[in-house]
Parts: C-alpha cells; sequence; structure tokens
C-alpha cells in the first residue's frame, strides 16, 4: 500500500464516520420532531414571571422598526415583559425611529439604550452586557434586529424553562424569512433545516444537549450572573455560553414549535462574510474549551467539542486531502489503488447526503415539494463545497487575529 494510498484511506474512514454521525442525529431528530408534534406545549405559570427582551442593534435601520413591531405583538402577557434594544454606536437612522416606536407605545415597556463609540461599538456580547445591566427581567429572551418571531415564540419559551428546574435555557428556531429571494436563499434555508435544527433535535433526542443559536432563546438570569455576563472576547458568543452553561450542570432544551423569522444574506459576498465570522468564532470556542475534554466533570460537553473539533479540523483536512489525492491520481503524479472505492463512496455519500436533506425537509410545513430535490443536489456541488474555503478562512482569521490581538467589533451582516 503506498502512502497516497494511506493518506486516501484515513480521509475517507474519517469523512464517512463524520458522516454516519450526522446520519444518525438526522434519524434520532426526525423521531423527536414526530414526538413533539403529538406534545402540548406546557402551560404557562398562572403567575407569568418577568421576562427581559434583548435586542443588540448595529446600524440595523432597516429592520428595527419591524423586529420592534413584531415583538410588542407577542402573546405573552403585556405587562410581564420588557423590551430593551441596545442600539449600539448606530450611525444610521436607527435612533430616531426608535425614538418613534417609544412615541407610539408610551404604556409599554420599551427600553432604548443609545452608545456611543465609547461606551458602544465593540461587538455583540459588549452590547448584551450593557443592556443586561438595565434589565429587570427572570428570564432574559435574547432576539436579533432582523428577527420577526411569531406571536407565540416566547410564551413557548417560557412555558418549557419554567416547566423544569433542570434547563438553564430553552431555544426556538429561526426560519428563513427571505427563503424565495435567490438561489442562495433557498440553500441557507435547507442548511438552515437540515443542518441547523434537525442536528439540534437529534442532539436533545440522544443527549439531552443543545447549542444556543444567536436568536429566539431564552435563560434564567441567574446563570448570567453567576458567569458574569458574555465573553466580549467570543463573536459566537451562543456558542461559548452554551458550554458555560452545561458546566453548571444545567440542560439546553429546543421547543421547534418557538419559531422566529429571520434574513439571511442575499449575495455570495455578504454570505461568505458572515460565514466566515462564525468559523473564526466557533474556532475560537473549540480552542477555549480544549482543556475540558481531560476534565471528567465536563462529561456533559465532551460530545460537543469533540463534534466541533472533528467539523473543522478533521473534515476540513479530510476533504481537502482526498480533493487533492483524487486530482494529483487523474493528473497521473501521484497513484492510489483506491480511487476507484474512493469514487464509489463519494457517489454514494451524495445518495445520502441528499436522500437524508430531503427527509429532513418533510417535517417543515410548505417545504415538501419534489423541486428541493434538484435545488439539493445543486446544492452539494456548489453550496457545500464552499463550506471547505469558509472553515480554512475563518481558521486563518482566527490565527491571524490572536497573534495581533485585534479588538472584537461588529461584524455587520447587510440588510435589505
Amino acid at each position: 500500500m503506498t502512502v497516497a494510498d494511506i493518506l486516501m484511506m484515513i480521509a475517507v474512514v474519517s469523512i464517512w464516520s463524520l458522516l454516519l454521525v450526522n446520519v444518525v442525529l438526522i434519524i434520532a431528530g426526525y423521531l423527536y420532531y414526530i414526538e413533539n408534534e403529538k406534545r402540548e406545549v406546557p402551560p404557562l405559570p398562572e403567575d407569568a414571571p418577568f421576562v427581559t427582551i434583548m435586542v443588540p442593534a448595529h446600524n440595523e435601520g432597516k429592520v428595527i422598526t419591524q423586529t420592534v413591531e413584531s415583538l410588542l405583538r407577542l402573546d405573552y402577557p403585556h405587562d410581564r415583559y420588557e423590551i430593551i434594544v441596545i442600539n449600539d454606536n448606530s450611525s444610521d437612522n436607527s435612533s430616531e425611529l426608535l425614538a418613534k416606536l417609544q412615541d407610539k407605545n408610551p404604556t409599554r415597556n420599551l427600553i432604548i439604550i443609545n452608545t456611543d463609540n465609547v461606551t458602544g461599538g465593540k461587538g455583540k456580547s459588549n452590547a448584551l452586557n450593557i443592556g443586561f445591566k438595565q434589565s429587570k427581567g427572570e428570564y432574559i429572551a435574547i432576539y436579533d434586529a432582523d428577527n420577526t418571531p411569531e406571536k407565540t415564540a416566547l410564551r413557548y419559551l417560557v412555558s418549557e424553562i419554567t416547566h423544569d428546574p433542570s434547563l438553564g435555557a430553552v431555544i426556538g428556531k429561526f426560519r428563513t424569512r427571505n427563503r424565495n429571494a435567490s438561489l442562495l436563499t433557498r440553500f441557507i434555508n435547507i442548511e438552515t433545516l437540515s443542518f441547523q435544527w434537525m442536528a439540534q433535535a437529534g442532539r436533545w433526542k440522544l443527549f439531552k444537549l443543545c447549542t444556543i443559536p444567536g436568536t429566539n432563546f431564552i435563560m434564567r438570569r441567574e446563570i448570567i450572573e453567576r458567569i458574569g455576563g458574555w465573553d466580549v472576547k467570543a463573536i459566537a458568543e451562543d456558542t461559548e455560553i452554551s458550554f458555560r452553561i452545561y458546566m453548571m450542570g444545567y440542560r439546553i432544551k429546543f421547543q421547534p414549535k418557538s419559531v422566529t423569522w429571520e434574513q439571511e444574506p442575499q449575495t455570495l459576498k455578504v454570505w461568505f462574510k458572515q460565514r466566515t465570522r462564525w468559523a473564526k468564532g466557533n474556532i475560537y470556542v473549540i480552542v477555549k474549551n480544549i482543556p475540558l475534554l481531560f476534565d471528567r466533570s465536563a462529561k456533559r460537553i465532551h460530545f460537543d467539542l469533540l463534534y466541533f473539533l472533528s467539523i473543522y479540523f478533521l473534515l476540513l483536512t479530510s476533504l481537502v486531502m482526498s480533493d487533492v489525492l483524487l486530482i494529483l491520481h487523474a493528473l497521473g503524479y501521484v497513484h492510489t489503488t483506491i480511487a476507484g472505492l474512493s469514487s464509489f463512496l463519494w457517489l454514494l455519500a451524495v445518495i445520502l447526503f441528499v436522500t437524508g436533506t430531503f427527509v429532513t425537509l418533510i417535517t417543515e410545513k410548505g417545504e415538501m415539494r419534489l423541486s428541493n430535490l434538484w435545488i439539493i443536489m445543486l446544492m452539494y456541488v456548489s453550496y457545500c463545497q464552499l463550506w471547505m474555503v469558509v472553515a480554512a478562512y475563518g481558521l486563518y482569521n482566527y490565527i491571524k487575529d490572536s497573534i495581533f490581538k485585534r479588538e472584537v467589533k461588529w461584524y455587520k451582516t447587510e440588510r435589505y
């Protein structure tokens, strides 16, 4: 067996191991969705707890009015929640728009915090820490500035977390509001449903674990107080705080009936910038928490740490290595006797990918369309391959920022 054969075999085994893990998560997630559809959401306590909703916003004038109005329409008791919008060092018309909303809703608990480049402008985590200092809620809910949650979203989250004292947080899901705007947003819609939410459902079903997304979640106030707030160095503040909640002995539950709708990037440039930021943020969390792999008290997060390590390091390396070897074999520069087997396994992986992804879509109303089949196939050969570039560039940016000790700042996603 040649060196090329050995390297190819390592790559194939690694890729297929992770693929099979994903298949198991999809199956478990699908079962959880079926169970959850039949299960009634627990009722709110008679004395509904007071909740603070925080919305960190930086230059969000295009969407902030719609977001705040949707939060004001939530079916949670209106005297039992407040909305704090942290208008963080914005240079657009956000301040004027938010002032108008306050004037239109004088009897509601709508609080606007306007920061400048001294107190703010240092990223989402810093903005949340500023808002938290003025919050009064027993529970803290977070929504991104481009979100329009369904009326029941907050009530479902509160009902779940008050029903089970072992829960430190409960997450809902976000859906793609502009999914029909372009082919890219259709890819993002499928990715979100299949690889974000089905995987979350599977992890909850199998391990009673979930990772907090950046929006549409609720957590206990005491948790934020005990951990001293959000880590201002973390870009992926959601993943980072999830690990700290696990270490406190709490669980994080996924309730898919709690839904918010958000905008997604409509151009490749905006998407690439957003996703490399996510990759860099997750790599920061992985590196920060690697020592916990050797801590027996951190068993609860070992799966997630290994999963993220595998995705951002093992899978990336294996995909690049197998692709390079196949290209070099085709050009005659190296010889591998398992190139044929690798090609067969690649074809099988594509079939498994398309089938698994399509099955996940049938859990959502309005997504059961045969046209999704060709979009999923096109997605595999284009959108999914770009993930390697995103992960590699995110790793490069993480290393560069670590060397030069760059300060965390807002990474603005363009709105429409």
